[in-house]
């Protein structure tokens, strides 16, 4: 007979039953981030087809799709073509269903901005911040934040704010961050308290990396964006998923010391990356070239006007960024390297010169196999920050796909319709291939 295992007289009920509920709650909650995420992706699609894709039951998924409705995140949008029955209702999840508020603590300016679900700024706003640290630029983010969420005309998911430095994604916390002398700062805890709303944190430079995996064009599943601006930092995605180390440090190869002797570094020591290929690094080698204090336009003007000087500071600097990229790309086998932020306002030149220093220093094979790109000057951080916010909070995968999506949904034609579809055969394969670059 098999042994039945029974609770000790003892034991009281109560113990026992919020563990249930708890599951059914999290089942719950898996279930709606499931359906939301498929029709977001795969949108416009039925729930016969979510049923289909998930692998939920169809009264669940009408069950989860009603919810969603009625919260406004999903809505239906007329009837797809018929396979020999009743036409099927079409969802998708409008782009205004809820905005994401952006923000970036940028090196010369905070800049903020309401995003909608597809990665459209719909408003920006931003202050000077060249000389806020301490306190004084907690108490100028705070106040940006509240101007632009007083411009949202929708409902708000939360804040996502790109910051310098270490970041504890996790609870929010910025560790270090050596150019606003903050230390073990609960950011995200000061800014949920202040406006009651869901906040995430992430580096700048991994913000980064989530913003050109999510919202740009269809991509592999490796990518690594390098930010170069007043410091310098690299954004992981690896297989689908943000890389952020065992501590929260990986990609801070601006602390990474080149010269010994070098100048001194923010971080008190000497001769880091950011001493000698930042942007601050250039602008501080032109003074006397150009005499006095240049600001990034007048560099970036002599640089295209063919000025030699300017010429060889610029791709000094980027051929110092480039020994420090050839290990990365010989550790990694990254095949796509982005190198945005501020120094991209020099263009293809400074970035050939990045290109050349550190694919003739690295195995001839991954050189041949190793694409450099230019990326965005202005708001990839907002970008990444919302992006982080998006499927944090509502569970949406990342995965870099796009399909067309018709408008308006109630002139779509059955021949578009049918354009947008996967067979049966193909699609599970298709999305378990890309379940796996779930982040939070």
């Amino acid at each position: 007979m098999d042994k039945v295992l029974r609770l000790p007289q003892t034991a009281k009920a109560p113990n026992v039953e919020p563990l249930v509920k708890a599951t059914l709650r999290e089942t719950r909650e898996h279930n709606e981030r499931l359906v939301l995420a498929t029709i977001y992706d795969d949108g416009p699609v039925s729930r016969a087809e979510i049923a289909r894709l998930t692998g939920l039951t169809r009264t669940t998924v009408s069950d989860v799709v009603e919810g969603l409705i009625a919260s406004g995140m999903t809505r239906e949008i007329g009837r797809g073509p018929s396979t020999g029955g009743k036409a099927p209702i079409l969802l998708e999840v409008p782009d205004a269903a809820r905005l994401l508020i952006g923000v970036d603590l940028g090196d010369r300016v905070f800049s903020a901005a309401t995003v909608n679900l597809r990665g459209e700024i719909l408003q920006r706003i931003e202050v000077p911040s060249e000389h806020a640290d301490g306190d004084r630029a907690v108490a100028l983010a705070l106040e940006l934040i509240e101007r632009i969420l007083a411009m949202a005309d929708g409902p708000v998911l939360g804040v996502g704010i790109g910051a310098p430095g270490l970041i504890d994604t996790a609870s929010g916390t910025v560790i270090r961050a050596v150019m606003r002398d903050w230390r073990e700062l609960a950011l995200g805890k000061i800014v949920a308290d202040r406006f009651a709303m869901p906040v995430r944190i992430a580096n700048d430079s991994q913000a980064g990396a989530l913003a050109e995996y999510v919202f740009g064009a269809t991509r592999g599943r490796n990518l690594v964006v390098v930010k170069v601006g007043e410091g310098i930092g690299a954004g992981l995605v690896l297989n689908g998923s943000l890389f952020e180390g065992d501590r929260f440090g990986a990609g801070e190869i601006g602390h990474t010391v080149v010269n010994p002797a070098g100048d001194p570094c923010r971080c008190e020591r000497r001769g880091c990356l950011e001493t000698v290929a930042s942007t601050r690094a250039v602008l501080a080698m032109l003074e006397p070239v150009l005499g006095g204090p240049v600001s990034l336009e007048r560099a970036v003007a002599a640089f295209e006007r063919g000025d030699e000087r300017v010429t060889a500071a610029v791709r000094e600097a980027g051929s110092q960024l480039g020994i420090a990229l050839a290990g990365l790309i010989g550790t990694l086998h990254v095949r796509r390297l982005i190198l945005a932020g501020t120094m991209a306002a020099f263009g293809d030149g400074w970035l050939e010169a990045v290109r050349e220093a550190a694919t003739s220093r690295c195995l001839p094979a991954l050189a041949e196999d190793t694409t450099f790109e230019l990326g965005p000057i202005d708001d990839i951080i907002i970008l990444g920050a919302s992006a982080l916010l998006m499927t944090s909070e509502l569970g949406l995968r990342l995965q870099p796909i796009r399909r067309p999506r018709p408008r308006p949904a109630e002139a779509v034609s059955e021949a578009h319709l049918a354009a947008l579809r996967v067979t049966p055969t193909a699609r599970p394969g298709e999305l378990a291939a890309l379940r796996g670059g779930s982040t939070s």
